[in-house]
């Protein structure tokens, strides 16, 4: 559309959950929750940040108009007031008390298990996950944790550039996810943007140590495990993506790169392809699903492993949500860093958190505990919680 950058142009909206592995090559695992949800938008507003423009999207119907009008005076309105006041309401009333679902005795058990599996010629990388969860009761006629509150919480504590919610009846996804799984262009454009290697940011700059954030980026730009890891995803994304692009079109436009957030640094990577003319844009997504960053190479291999050592499903986690729109653009980001909340009928809120990290050869068991206590630090402290204790 012609002056709105954003690809979306009314459409589908929603997840896909991990456990959608089975149409792509995986087993076939009973998530718990729906494999997939998704919504027609026939009717949007978009804000331009940049531009500080918003954009009224409808499709052509007999109440297009009143809603069009509708909508432009409630935003003139919130321009002319300044915005609606910044309303902070507490996500919980009190932190919630994670459990975890392998110990970090058995998490790292588990490492060494996929380290194993590597020795033995069966996976170069796996992405083993764990899950934490929580319950949290109703507060009155509150529910024990109101979603939209939890995610704005969320956003304002590690803003990210593919953050998302979504709300599909009981169950929430508010995702503050930094990572790109696969973006595709009206005109065919491709691309994926895999990370691998996290580090949690020095707090500071302090005046005894000003310099020991940049120290732990510069660790990461130059760590040979993590670039190791980081190169082994992108490998994998360019075979995924040239099921379905022009041959020769596929490109590492960027590869090492340190990207900075609120709470931690990460390692990130380009992969930019061209999609093949006449091509189905449904089969070249599914071709690269799941993101080979949550699985590891080789990819049917690994989730095969993964299956064997993990200790319940994914579900959302690990899958992928954002838009499919009427264009046949596509803007899709991986499920990470990501509160999953499920009201039951008395109000209570279970809350599952799922971390995980890639596991190579000369990976160190400790370590990888302790890059998913990082990886889970921006949720759990913005809603009060510690990572659990054995």
């Amino acid at each position: 559309m012609p002056g709105l950058e954003c690809g979306f142009a009314l459409g589908w909206l929603g997840y896909l959950g991990y456990e959608l592995k089975r149409e792509c090559g995986g087993s076939d695992v009973d998530p718990g929750l729906p494999d997939a949800q998704l919504v027609f938008a026939a009717r949007a507003v978009v804000l331009d940040h940049v531009t500080g423009q918003a954009w009224l999207l409808a499709l052509d119907a007999a109440d297009a108009v009143p809603w069009l009008d509708r909508a432009a005076a409630a935003i003139r309105e919130c321009d002319a007031s300044g915005g609606p006041a910044a309303a902070t309401p507490e996500a919980v009333t009190s932190a919630p008390a994670f459990t975890a679902r392998d110990t970090a005795a058995a998490y790292q058990d588990k490492v060494r298990a996929a380290q194993a599996e590597i020795a033995e010629g069966n996976t170069y990388e796996a992405c083993l996950t764990t899950t934490l969860e929580a319950t949290v009761p109703a507060r009155g006629d509150r529910p024990g944790v109101v979603p939209l509150e939890a995610y704005g919480a969320l956003r304002r504590r590690s803003p990210a550039p593919f953050a998302a919610f979504a709300r599909f009846g009981s169950l929430a996804v508010a995702s503050t996810s930094p990572e790109r799984f696969l973006s595709l262009a009206a005109d065919g454009g491709l691309r994926a943007e895999p990370i691998k290697g996290t580090r949690r940011r020095s707090p500071g700059p302090s005046p005894e140590d000003p310099g020991a954030d940049e120290r732990v980026r510069a660790e990461l730009a130059a760590n040979p495990k993590d670039r190791a890891e980081n190169l082994m995803i992108v490998d994998l994304l360019r075979n995924d993506l040239s099921h379905h692009a022009v041959p020769g079109s596929v490109r590492v436009s960027r590869l090492f790169a340190v990207e900075t957030y609120a709470t931690v640094h990460q390692l990130v990577s380009t992969v930019d392809a061209r999609l093949r003319p006449g091509a189905s844009r449904a089969e070249a997504v599914a071709a690269a699903f799941p993101p080979g960053s949550m699985t590891g190479a080789p990819k049917i291999s690994t989730m095969a492993i993964l299956d064997r050592l993990e200790a319940g499903p994914r579900a959302v986690y690990s899958g992928v949500i954002g838009y499919f729109s009427r264009t046949g653009a596509a803007d899709l980001s991986v499920v990470i860093r990501t509160l999953v909340m499920e009201t039951a009928d008395d109000g209570a809120t279970r809350l599952t958190l799922g971390v995980g990290g890639a596991v190579v050869a000369d990976s160190d068991p400790a370590d990888e505990h302790d890059e998913i206590r990082a990886k889970a630090f921006a949720v759990l402290s913005t809603l009060g919680s510690e990572f659990p204790r054995d």
